[in-house]
């Protein structure tokens, strides 16, 4: 690999306005969460788009206080590396990046958020030199829950072949439908993990599992029902979690049959959650990105623009 250089990257995802510079081997980044009103699990795109147009230019003006003297700009310009993946949210970041790359007189390159996740569980894990063989690459957030099986690519850097995901509810959504019962703050993932960790009841979980699929909408209906017999806030968070580990297990216990006891690294605000990442860890040796690199960030397109534009 070339002597990465200097860049920028820029990732405006449905719930989070991000930049990071990448140089000299280092990240610094800077992020805001899109707001969200109490109460309600999400936003629309549109409200998503005036978000980031607002916030866009203060994520980026305290990185260039530090003297932006990058090499190449990257922006994450749709969701995955698939063909008619889209969403209104990443024209922001986009249309940025343009206009800095243009102003600077450099390299414009985009990627995937996906990618960007991917790459930025990699460097924080300190497991870069995976770009250069197969692993396989769990994807866990609102919008996504899938396995993907990651290849070098030349001109790319990587490709990406979807080998497994849910067929319903994302881990996210689950997480995010939980908390919203229990009545905890969106994005509910750091609230339910706190709650979780107060219980004093674990769960064995079977998984609903199609071949290396899974379908995790079961999730929603039991902590239903629990809220409604009576049960425990902590407890319900406690086997949200517990369920969405065993899904995860489960599909990769699957995934290891099919491919071979190929590198395993799990991405995606979901997996900042302590509980998932200490079991994976212990089970399969996997490698997760530290929680400020899980949830959605600029870091990994930062990192991926340093490589391509070497």
């Amino acid at each position: 690999m070339k002597q990465p250089i200097d860049a920028l990257g820029i990732d405006t995802s449905n719930y989070t306005t991000s930049a990071a510079l990448f140089q000299g081997g280092t990240i610094f980044q800077q992020k805001m969460l899109l707001p969200v009103k109490q109460g309600e699990l999400g936003l629309r795109q549109s409200d998503a788009v005036f978000h980031h147009v607002q916030q866009l230019p203060q994520v980026l003006e305290a990185l260039i206080r530090k003297k932006l003297s990058v090499g190449a700009v990257g922006v994450s310009d749709r969701p995955r590396d698939l063909e008619g993946s889209y969403m209104p949210c990443f024209t922001v970041g986009l249309g940025t990046a343009k206009a800095v790359a243009l102003s600077l007189g450099i390299p414009l390159y985009s990627f995937s958020h996906q990618a960007g996740h991917i790459a930025a569980a990699l460097y924080s894990a300190g497991r870069l030199s995976l770009l250069h063989e197969k692993f396989i690459a769990f994807h866990v957030s609102g919008g996504t829950t899938e396995a993907v099986l990651v290849t070098p690519d030349e001109r790319t850097i990587f490709r990406t072949q979807i080998i497994a995901q849910s067929l319903d509810l994302k881990g996210g959504q689950a997480v995010d439908r939980v908390g919203g019962m229990l009545g905890l703050p969106f994005p509910s993932g750091k609230a339910l993990e706190q709650l979780a960790l107060q219980a004093n009841k674990t769960y064995r979980i079977r998984p609903s599992l199609k071949g290396a699929d899974c379908s995790l909408s079961g999730v929603e209906n039991q902590c239903a029902g629990m809220l409604k017999s009576g049960a425990p806030k902590e407890e319900i968070a406690a086997y949200c979690l517990c369920s969405i580990l065993a899904a995860l297990d489960g599909m990769t216990a699957e995934l290891l049959k099919q491919y071979g006891k190929l590198p395993l690294l799990f991405a995606g605000g979901v997996m900042s959650n302590s509980l998932i990442r200490d079991a994976m860890t212990e089970k399969y040796g996997a490698a997760f990105a530290a929680p400020e690199f899980s949830a959605d960030n600029a870091a990994g397109i930062a990192v991926l623009t340093s490589i391509k534009g070497a």
